[in-house]
């Protein structure tokens, strides 16, 4: 099955169509104030609003309240909840999809994961560092990810970039691979180039 693609990060509306036309299946948007490619919400709503059917859209939060996070999705219509900081399992319950970020420093950063099956519907790896909570540009040990899989569909991320997407993919085969630092030519701004590249270099692993 061909690897599901996310580009994350996405502050404008031209990267956003640039990706979707590249291929990309779902845009991540982060509502997090405390990143460099946080989106406000009404200009997040308003991107959202011109993206084509069927491209999933998806909101990056980072340990906000829950009925925050409910009136954040009415507001924007994203479809899938990303969950990037430490959430407990027990507020996995929102009227939309929900994805846990994982971020991974060695075999015991998936001791969590299965407290959270059945609540999620994917989980997002990521790289750990004290000092960030996403767009490390750093990559783990991938053979952590391979383990992963035994607790549900897996998104691969932290540190992929065009040059080693592809053997991600071909190592892992996770359902989905995720970006944002690797395709951008500044924070918040996408090179086309390289989004072109990367999306090419995923699906065709």
């Amino acid at each position: 099955m061909q690897v599901e693609v996310k580009i994350c990060g996405i502050t404008n509306l031209t990267d956003a169509l640039v990706a979707v036309d590249f291929g990309a299946d779902a845009l991540g948007f982060v509502f997090f104030q405390g990143s460099p490619r946080f989106i406000s919400y009404d200009n997040a709503a308003a991107i959202i609003k011109k993206l084509p059917s069927f491209t999933t859209t998806i909101g990056v939060f980072v340990d906000e309240r829950p009925e925050q996070i409910e009136k954040i999705m009415g507001l924007t219509g994203i479809d899938v909840v990303q969950l990037h900081g430490n959430e407990p399992p027990d507020t996995c319950y929102f009227s939309r999809r929900i994805i846990k970020a994982i971020r991974v420093k060695s075999l015991e950063s998936l001791d969590p994961l299965i407290h959270y099956q059945g609540r999620v519907s994917a989980f997002l790896l990521d790289t750990f560092t004290p000092e960030f909570f996403g767009g490390t540009g750093q990559i783990f040990n991938w053979d952590i990810a391979i383990e992963a899989k035994q607790f549900g569909r897996i998104i691969l991320a932290g540190g992929l970039t065009p040059d080693n997407v592809a053997e991600g993919v071909r190592r892992v085969r996770p359902y989905g691979v995720d970006v944002s630092s690797g395709v951008e030519s500044g924070k918040g701004e996408k090179d086309h180039r390289k989004l072109k590249l990367f999306i090419e270099r995923a699906k065709g692993a």
